[in-house]
């Protein structure tokens, strides 16, 4: 009898870890989708906001700013104020950061509604993992609502040009930001009423040393963005570098000397880790920078924003192939084949685009598209492979601050690759000259990406 009222108990359960999954995966899917679908409406803000290519690198990388440098705070906040507290608070800021967005009357104050969103985001993105953890406490329902958590945010950044091209095309770029209105209440609302409350823990939180990340990595956002429109040896430019020079080296010496910093001294001592770290810093820079260029690039062609969708979606695709792929490869060869070969296929398909672009100035876009959708796999496919190598070296004990630094230095490996490719755009004016040099920086981070995993990382037996 007992076994016989375990199965209607188990298909009741079903439907409910569902929705409490998808209530998880709201957030994380909007900051995913919103990531890469303001890249369809690019020319659209610029025409209709007057927008320079400067303050479009600023619309994407204002974002990425505050969602890197406060996905650290995020986590401890969520740990002092309770997860699933923080997960609602953080939907609710990238909330209101989407409506000012959607009204924003300029370029300047678009970018100030980005610096909120990505803060709203750093809120709420680690503290959807954490909840995932904490309310399915069967190691093996928690091991496949995880599985799909992942699937399901790898497959929004796939769709997120399409969705944001669809909207664009159907009803303006603002609607890229709108639609994040009725998901976010959503989102909040069943969070309260599904999500069982996480009980806080306290626990230290460095206000002064989040605060020096912040003002560095706007100081450098700064120079690399406003650089080719200043001039690199102006006054402001050498101010900029002076100050970011200065916060993050009373950063580091604050950290060095404090009981609680912000990465655990164990993982800050740890050569794997940190090469490991630098590895996703790269891959970012490649990834992210080249799909800001050439969504620009295909919108620059003719294309509006529903066809850059189309163009970009293969593009995104291939990774989301790539990751699934992935786990079965680990799975038979372990972490360190996958990585190395991934990075280093990438890294020639970088290469054959960068000599095809120099042979072929006017190269046909469907071969262009072809060699990145390759590129593209074989990425997709390290980029697991270095998450978990990540996790591994930090071990159980650290796994959260090792998440949480990964995931930061991606962001910002992000915001750097977006600003670079914008200096690339200003200090070049044709896009055959554009081109090759976007596809060296790519075919160079992901080379000097597998070396240093090569040559750095030791995973332990």
């Amino acid at each position: 009898m007992a076994a016989a009222g375990a199965a209607p108990q188990q298909a009741a359960a079903r439907p409910a870890s569902t929705l409490t999954l998808l209530t998880l995966a709201i957030g994380f899917v909007m900051a995913m989708v919103d990531l890469t679908a303001v890249n369809t409406a690019l020319s659209d803000i610029a025409r209709d906001l007057s927008v320079p290519v400067s303050g479009l690198v600023w619309v994407v990388d204002g974002y990425t700013l505050t969602f890197a440098a406060l996905l650290l705070a995020g986590g401890a906040l969520g740990d002092r104020m309770g997860a699933r507290s923080a997960y609602i608070a953080g939907l609710g800021v990238f909330l209101f950061g989407s409506v000012l967005c959607a009204v924003a009357p300029g370029g300047a104050a678009l970018t100030a509604a980005r610096l909120l969103q990505g803060a709203g985001a750093a809120l709420f993105l680690p503290n959807s993992l954490s909840l995932l953890t904490h309310t399915f406490e069967d190691d093996k329902v928690r091991a496949r609502m995880v599985g799909t958590w992942s699937a399901m945010v790898g497959a929004s950044s796939a769709v997120g040009p399409l969705a944001g091209g669809i909207l664009v095309h159907a009803f303006g770029w603002r609607s890229v930001f709108w639609v994040n209105v009725p998901l976010g209440l959503l989102g909040m609302a069943l969070a309260y009423r599904l999500i069982p409350a996480v009980q806080p823990q306290p626990r230290p939180l460095s206000l002064l040393s989040h605060g020096l990340g912040v003002l560095a990595l706007a100081g450098l956002s700064f120079v690399l963005i406003e650089g080719p429109v200043l001039g690199w040896t102006s006054a402001p430019l050498l101010a900029g570098a002076a100050a970011t020079v200065v916060f993050a080296a009373v950063l580091v010496r604050r950290e060095r000397a404090i009981a609680h910093p912000i990465l655990p001294r164990a993982l800050l001592g740890n050569g794997s880790f940190a090469a490991a770290n630098a590895t996703g810093f790269l891959i970012n820079l490649a990834v992210f920078g080249q799909l800001f260029l050439l969504s620009l690039y295909i919108q620059a062609r003719g294309a509006d924003a529903l066809h850059t969708g189309y163009t970009l979606l293969p593009m995104m695709a291939a990774f989301t192939l790539g990751n699934f792929s992935s786990g079965r490869i680990s799975a038979r060869v372990g972490l360190r084949l996958p990585l190395v070969a991934g990075l280093s296929a990438g890294a020639a398909m970088g290469a054959l685009l960068l000599a095809l672009a120099c042979w072929m100035p006017a190269m046909p876009l469907a071969l262009m598209l072809a060699v990145i959708v390759l590129m593209n796999v074989a990425v997709g496919v390290a980029i697991p492979a270095m998450t978990a190598t990540v996790m591994q070296v930090a071990g159980k004990a650290y796994s959260n601050s090792a998440a949480a630094a990964l995931n930061a230095n991606r962001q910002i490996g992000a915001l750097v690759g977006v600003a670079l490719m914008g200096t690339v755009i200003h200090a070049l004016p044709l896009w055959s000259a554009r081109l090759p040099v976007a596809f060296g920086v790519a075919a160079l981070a992901f080379a000097a990406a597998a070396m240093l995993v090569h040559r750095h990382v030791h995973l332990p037996r």
